[in-house]
């Protein structure tokens, strides 16, 4: 159906029309239009055709000793064990000595496409001739990004071929300093995408940030002591799991799905462009083939030691950070002062995230512990309430027999007994 002019409605207009077509009760709307914490005017503004918000559960992951300093760190996910895992994680690295990290800058790319261009070899040879020039035009955008250390500091010129021939994509590498950084970026890829055409002989035609942040990379490291994880044959098993997915890109889709598991709920807490981190992520491990982002050896004491390289292109200042009261509170949970702090966190957490699954599968496997969370969450939708949640997840995992007409039998029985 087509809904002509549905933006121009407030947002109770909007929520009424969707209730009439599609048999919304009072009660079903009410908790669309006031689910949380979000002020729905706010909401209006940050994206397009709101009708409501939308909740997810907050959890705190703890035990995270990073770089010698204690956090605790703010994850938004519905996936049962993931805190919980991170948290154990960070317990067992910290008789090691916790995570230590690096980063390397809050570099990110802006790419402007140059097509239709006779002579691609002169083209990149007449713009990095001119790279002061353009360098300059794009720090004109914004100069309070220069005067806080940022701004466009360097240019890259590449010629790359495409089912329509070679094309000239030029390069703005731009330290974008506690920001995202995507709005100031396109700003710059816009501002001088004339010159870079006139200078080529081609026609501008994208010009958009990259998520593949190859210069904004956070990296951690943490030693997992054999007798803190369960001694040799857990580390036996972790390496084999590693080499699992090191060999093969099924795996290791998972794998790397496990480390983002931890950023995303992190990304999502602090108001953060989770998809954008997601994206640029499997983009880095797909350089050179598709790769874990995690690596693991064994030192000479046999212990565990994990490493992880990624692209955590997220911010603290501007975006829903600043719009978002939740996004704002969760940065305060963190305690960061920085985009670089952040992304060192990040990298940590990413790392426990995927040294705890490897663990789990390598030992008890690690459905035992999804399923444990998961039969509550069948007990709820079977209407148990309060201390029945629990009774009844505890029988359907004793009895191994995790279903809906199960929870329901049991609700029903307990019920009985105490009535």
């Amino acid at each position: 159906m087509r809904l002509s002019g549905f933006y121009k409605l407030s947002v109770e207009e909007r929520l009424r029309k969707v209730a009439e077509i599609v048999g919304l009760s009072p009660e079903e709307s009410g908790m669309l239009i006031s689910s949380g914490t979000l002020p729905i005017e706010v909401a209006d503004r940050m994206i397009e055709n709101v009708i409501g918000t939308f909740e997810l559960p907050l959890g705190v992951a703890t035990n995270f000793l990073i770089d010698g300093k204690d956090y605790l760190i703010p994850m938004v996910i519905e996936e049962p064990s993931v805190v919980a895992a991170a948290s154990n994680a960070a317990r067992m690295a910290r008789e090691g000595g916790g995570f230590f990290t690096d980063f390397t800058a809050p570099v990110m790319i802006g790419q402007i496409q140059l097509v239709d261009v006779k002579n691609p070899e002169s083209a990149r040879f007449e713009i990095l001739r001119n790279k002061a020039e353009i360098i300059e035009k794009a720090n004109e955008c914004d100069p309070i990004l220069v005067k806080l250390g940022g701004g466009c500091k360097d240019l890259e010129v590449r010629i790359i071929d495409s089912i329509y021939g070679k094309m000239v994509v030029v390069h703005l590498l731009v330290d974008v300093r506690d920001a995202m950084g995507a709005n100031a970026v396109n700003t710059m890829c816009e501002k001088v995408a004339p010159i870079v055409g006139r200078l080529s002989g081609g026609r501008p035609l994208l010009r958009i940030l990259s998520n593949l942040a190859v210069y904004r990379i956070a990296r951690a490291k943490a030693l997992f002591k054999k007798e803190v994880i369960g001694g040799e044959e857990v580390v036996d098993g972790v390496m084999k799991a590693y080499a699992f997915a090191e060999a093969d890109p099924f795996r290791c889709a998972t794998h790397n799905k496990g480390i983002m598991n931890g950023i995303s709920a992190l990304m999502i807490a602090t108001g953060n462009d989770f998809r954008a981190i997601e994206a640029g992520a499997h983009g880095y491990s797909a350089i050179k083939g598709y790769k874990p982002l995690t690596k693991y050896e064994i030192n000479d004491n046999g212990d565990l030691v994990g490493t992880i390289e990624i692209p955590i292109s997220a911010g603290i200042i501007g975006g829903a950070t600043q719009v978002n009261p939740l996004a704002k509170i969760c940065l305060k949970i963190l305690g960061v002062k920085s985009s670089e702090e952040l992304a060192r966190v990040s990298a940590a957490l990413g790392l426990a995230q995927n040294f705890a699954a490897l663990r789990a599968l390598a030992t008890e496997g690690i459905q035992r512990g999804h399923m444990e969370l998961h039969a509550r969450n069948i007990a709820i939708m079977a209407g148990a309430r309060g201390s029945e949640i629990d009774r009844v997840a505890e029988i359907m995992v004793k009895e191994g027999k995790i279903r809906m007409d199960f929870a329901k039998e049991i609700l029903t029985k307990l019920r009985a007994k105490e009535g």
